[in-house]
């Protein structure tokens, strides 16, 4: 679907309180969206939704890692951070992506896992994210960026990562981004809650992230423009960076490759609210083969190595 009959139809769709689910991509290039009785049988989604009671111990759960090499990656963060000491942009998500091994089908991980939003795609992709793009209820609009995560095994993890000067600098940043992306069409813009942590638990590891909550207030008739708030803020900030058009440009470079549905955002229209996920956590297959999309920002105060061990920490299966 072309950008220009995306937001048509989500506008028209919000506009007659159709209920639709929709998909967009990182690049903006393959847009869908379906009403929700016409959904592809290969497509399935799942927002707040409790997994399968009928739960066994999962061999994807243990994933088969094969890391791209620790010289590969400083190239592409060394190259990032040129751009950074010249002052094209202050914050730059880099991601990479990791072959694994799995036992399991990408179905059969969707029906076990455990996650806010999940979305599967046979034979593309599997997401299950912790992170919310933006929420639509009640003439408000909310967003949830998500900037920094560490090991909960780490001694006083929660105090580290609020202390941690980088990270601090890093979700300022986004926040800021958001709260700018907001006041295109909203107003009263604020920052509710900010850099509250919450818990990611899964079977073999537990993680810690920083979120910050941003709303708004919509103007009337703000249904009949769905279609045309989504494009405003897309892609998201907070797997993009700052300022946001000059840091997609390094971002394409450095990273040699289209993302694809991997840091894109899908969401659902209820009719009355729409709700939305960034699609991290992200399972990406090609043929026979599978790999784990993952990554984080980079600021001028990063250090390769964590940064490296910062995405590598990010592939897991949420299944316990």
């Amino acid at each position: 679907m072309k950008l220009e009959a995306f937001q048509t139809a989500l506008n028209q769709w919000g506009r007659d309180r159709v209920p639709f689910l929709f998909l967009a991509d990182f690049e903006m290039q393959c847009l869908e969206a379906w009403p929700l009785h016409t959904l592809p049988a290969n497509l399935s989604f799942a927002i707040d939704a409790k997994p399968s009671t009928d739960l066994r111990p999962v061999a994807g759960s243990t994933l088969g890692l094969h890391p791209i090499p620790y010289d590969d990656y400083q190239k592409k963060f060394d190259f990032v951070q040129r751009h950074i000491q010249l002052g094209h942009s202050y914050l730059t998500n880099l991601t990479i992506k990791t072959k694994i091994e799995l036992t399991e089908s990408l179905e059969d991980l969707f029906v076990w896992s455990r996650a806010k939003y999940k979305l599967c795609w046979k034979d593309r992709f599997l997401v299950f994210s912790p992170e919310t793009f933006i929420q639509i209820k009640n003439e408000k609009i909310y967003s949830f960026p998500m900037k920094g995560t560490i090991d909960a095994t780490v001694s006083d993890a929660e105090k580290q990562i609020l202390a941690d000067t980088k990270e601090l600098a890093e979700h300022v940043t986004i926040v800021d981004l958001i709260r700018n992306d907001l006041s295109k069409f909203a107003t009263n813009v604020q920052v509710d809650r900010f850099r509250y942590v919450e818990p990611v638990v899964a079977q073999q590891k537990k993680l810690l992230q920083v979120s910050s909550q941003v709303s708004g207030d919509l103007p009337t008739g703000y249904l009949s423009e769905l279609g045309t708030i989504l494009i405003a803020l897309l892609p998201a900030g907070s797997v993009s960076g700052a300022p946001k058009k000059r840091t997609l440009e390094i971002i394409r470079e450095a990273e040699a490759e289209k993302r694809g549905y991997y840091t894109g955002v899908f969401g659902c229209f209820d009719g009355r609210d729409l709700d939305s996920a960034v699609m991290i956590r992200f399972i990406e297959q090609d043929g026979a083969n599978f790999y784990y999309r993952s990554g984080g920002g980079i600021t001028a105060q990063s250090v390769c190595e964590k940064e490296y061990q910062e995405a590598i920490d990010k592939i897991y299966v949420p299944v316990y």
